[in-house]
C-alpha cells in the first residue's frame, strides 16, 4: 500500500508540473535563484516521445481486427506518453535552488535534497560521463553526465524514491549553467563564514 501511494504521490506532481510547464510558472524557487538542469535531456526525451506515437501508430494497424486490445495498447501508450512528457516538465519547473540558506538539489519530481550551506565544505564544477554506486556517494546524472560535485562538511539525510534513506556525503549533480551556480555558492558560503555572529546578551 505505502509503495502504491508512493506511485500516486509521484504520478500527482507529474501532471501538476506539465500544468505549470504550460502556464511557465516554477516550483519552489520563491525567494531564491533557480538553475536549470534539463536541457541536456531534451533531446532524449523528445526521441522516446517520438518513438511511442510511431509504436502507437503501428499497433493500432496491426491489432484493428482485435479493438478490445487495440483500445488497451492504445491507453497503455498514451499513459506512458504522459509519463515521459511529465517527467521533462518537472525536470523544466523544478529547478535546482539557491537561497539565503541552503542549496536545493533536484531531478524531476523524484529527488528533492536540501543541504543546508554550512554544511557545504567545497564545492566545483566538474564534468563526470561514468558514475560507480559507493556509499556515501550520490549521483544524479542528467543525459549520463553530471557538471558539479559538492564535498559535505557532514553527511546529510538523503530519502530514495520508497523512502529508504541514505545518508551522503558527497553529491553529484548537473547544472545547466553551472559555472554561474558554482560561482554564486562559492560567494554565498563565503558571505554565510565571514558573517559576523550575533553579540551575546550582557548582564545587567
Amino acid at each position: 500500500m505505502r509503495t502504491a501511494l508512493t506511485l500516486l504521490r509521484h504520478e500527482l506532481r507529474l501532471v501538476a508540473s506539465i500544468w505549470l510547464w504550460v502556464i511557465r510558472h516554477r516550483h519552489g524557487v520563491g525567494a531564491g535563484t533557480g538553475y536549470g538542469y534539463s536541457r541536456g535531456q531534451g533531446t532524449m526525451m523528445l526521441g522516446f516521445g517520438f518513438v511511442i506515437v510511431i509504436e502507437s501508430i503501428m499497433m493500432s494497424v496491426l491489432l484493428r481486427n482485435y479493438p478490445v486490445v487495440q483500445r488497451g495498447w492504445f491507453m497503455v501508450d498514451m499513459y506512458t506518453l504522459l509519463i515521459i512528457i511529465g517527467m521533462h516538465a518537472a525536470s523544466v519547473v523544478r529547478p535546482h535552488v539557491l537561497d539565503a540558506g541552503s542549496l536545493r538539489i533536484r531531478r524531476a519530481a523524484h529527488v528533492d535534497l536540501r543541504i543546508p550551506l554550512e554544511k557545504i565544505a567545497h564545492v566545483r564544477r566538474e564534468l563526470r560521463t561514468t558514475h560507480e554506486r559507493a556509499d556515501g556517494e550520490l549521483n544524479l546524472a542528467i543525459g549520463a553526465q553530471t557538471t558539479v560535485t559538492l564535498e559535505l562538511a557532514e553527511p546529510v539525510a538523503h530519502f530514495t524514491f520508497l523512502g529508504r534513506r541514505r545518508d551522503v556525503r558527497l553529491v553529484r549533480f548537473h547544472a545547466d549553467d553551472s559555472d554561474s551556480l558554482v560561482q554564486t555558492v562559492v560567494e554565498a558560503l563565503k558571505q554565510a563564514r565571514t558573517a559576523p555572529s550575533a553579540l551575546p546578551d550582557l548582564p545587567v
